[in-house]
């Protein structure tokens, strides 16, 4: 089972905890106004969805995540792999390098991943 699905907003104030965590919920409400413009409203409502999804911890008004960057990530593109591409990885590859030049140095670094999660 991969991360909780978090929608956009959520991702742009996952992507502020992450920085600062663990961090206090008052400074976090701060953070959230200067950059993204939200109310302290705003902010608590943000923090009890993402705790009842189990995507963060608010314990004694400090905040934390309870999955990574890494993990919602690559959620994210597991979903857009499924549903716009049927589950096809090569398909998506080919959509995603489409139209573009690759370096020999980003060839490379693909060859090395796909040779690193290849099944042997």
């Amino acid at each position: 089972m991969g991360a909780p699905k978090v929608f956009e907003s959520e991702y742009r104030f996952l992507k502020i905890l992450w920085e600062n965590e663990p961090i206090n919920s008052t400074k976090l409400c701060k953070i959230c106004l200067d950059e993204l413009g939200w109310s302290k409203a705003t902010t608590y409502t943000v923090i009890r969805r993402l705790s009842q999804r189990s995507v963060i911890k608010n314990e004694n008004a400090v905040v934390t995540s309870l999955v990574s960057k890494d993990e919602v990530q690559a959620s994210e593109i597991d979903e857009l792999v499924e549903r716009t591409f049927d589950g096809s990885l090569p398909s998506f590859i080919a959509a995603f390098v489409s139209g573009r030049k690759l370096s020999h140095q980003e060839a490379d670094q693909l060859r090395k991943l796909i040779d690193q999660y290849e099944e042997k």
